[in-house]
């Protein structure tokens, strides 16, 4: 008896159904967790500021240089281990009814997430985040940076067998909250170094169906500009009918 098969008997499917599913599995596959691709947008750290920072902070300068010479684009192809966010309904009961109440949605979260990077024998990914935090305040100033300074994207894929993009998730103003630490040890003389790094970003929108929001803000501004003059119009028309 196959897997597919047995998976589908587990899940309560019964009779042609079987048939009809497992023959999906077998031409569809499944989607396998160890085949994904994370795709790192840096920050160059000139965006907050009119002047630029780079005039500033000595590390905008190192991120422009790991956003042109591959470093952040390998960096996010030697992460061995991250999660698709989730996303959570903020809701509060709704108790001026009679009965059960309702859950009512009063807003929406979404959780900070952890990644967790292969280190090469230079460091370049533990150098390539602690810059990227380094844009969030002057280490020479001990000023705190512009927001827009700091934040970039990360864009997470699922990959079929054929290694080609099934899905795909951006985490909007991202980066990277925390780096963990990392053990040294005489006795570990055959493993390699990782690094934890927890992103913390605004939203994410999915790319299959969300890849077009929010919309830009001139379109949103027209937008709003139409509704405005179709409402005036309606109005006008409602008032000469009296």
């Amino acid at each position: 008896m196959s897997i597919a098969k047995d998976i589908l008997r587990q899940l309560g499917v019964v009779g042609d159904d079987i048939e009809s599913a497992a023959a999906g599995f077998r031409n569809d596959g499944v989607a396998q967790p160890n085949k994904f691709e994370v795709i790192l947008s840096c920050p160059t750290g000139t965006r907050g500021s009119q002047r630029g920072n780079a005039l500033d902070n000595v590390f905008s300068i190192l991120m422009g240089k790991v956003n042109s010479d591959g470093t952040a684009r390998a960096t996010g192809l030697r992460c061995s281990q991250i999660s698709f966010p989730g996303r959570t309904l903020d809701t509060e009961a709704d108790t001026n009814i009679y009965g059960p109440t309702r859950e009512i949605v009063q807003g929406y979260s979404y959780p900070e997430i952890t990644g967790t990077f292969q280190c090469g024998p230079d460091m370049k990914e533990k150098q390539l985040f602690e810059s990227w935090q380094r844009l969030a305040y002057n280490p020479q100033t001990w000023s705190m940076g512009y927001y827009d300074d700091y934040v970039g994207s990360v864009t997470i894929y699922q990959l079929n067998n054929l290694n080609a993009r099934t899905y795909g998730i951006e985490l909007v103003e991202a980066f990277p909250k925390q780096i963990a630490e990392q053990s040294l040890d005489y006795a570990q003389n055959d493993s390699f170094h990782t690094i934890g790094v927890t992103f913390s970003y605004r939203y994410w929108k999915s790319l299959n169906s969300e890849s077009s929001l929010p919309a830009p803000i001139e379109e949103m501004l027209e937008s709003i500009g139409v509704d405005t003059v179709r409402r005036t119009n309606l109005k006008n028309v409602a008032f000469t009918r009296r």
